[in-house]
């Protein structure tokens, strides 16, 4: 097995941080990384993934989701062709820290028959990727503002 693990301190709550994360329609406006998401983040649903490396290729697959912990943590399973072959289990996980800082975990954990051929030829830019949709999750979260109600 071989992973890969970004984190990032958002300024943010985590109720915030896990709202956008959960936002799969809004993620084609913000998301660098991550260009849709669809289906349900339910345990046991099939989503529908697109991502786009720096490289400016796009992948679609299927992943099979894990966990969808409100708050704490989301993780899916997927695989290149078959079971076995080279597999991800990509995940977010949320971490409440003083304040409203949240930190973010985002890594994925690879396997298979094919893992350091295949490892060897994305690690680098899968790793780029995770870091500016993690810089990018960053920016959309601190710059919204909430509403505030002030009694005159």
């Amino acid at each position: 097995m071989k992973k890969i693990e970004t984190e990032i301190l958002i300024e943010s709550s985590i109720t915030s941080v896990w709202n956008v994360l959960m936002d799969f329609d809004s993620y084609q406006y913000w998301n660098p990384f991550i260009k849709s998401i669809v289906g349900k983040a339910k345990r046991g649903e099939t989503l529908n993934v697109t991502i786009q490396t720096e490289k400016k290729k796009q992948m679609n697959f299927k992943p099979k989701v894990l966990r969808a912990e409100y708050c704490q943590e989301f993780r899916w399973k997927g695989n290149l062709f078959v079971n076995g072959l080279f597999d991800g289990e990509h995940y977010f996980v949320l971490e409440k820290k003083a304040g409203s800082l949240t930190r973010l975990f985002h890594g994925e954990i690879f396997s298979g028959l094919m893992l350091t051929p295949v490892f060897k030829m994305i690690s680098k830019d899968t790793e780029l990727g995770f870091t500016k949709m993690n810089q990018a999750l960053k920016e959309r979260c601190e710059e919204r503002v909430e509403e505030v109600v002030y009694d005159f």
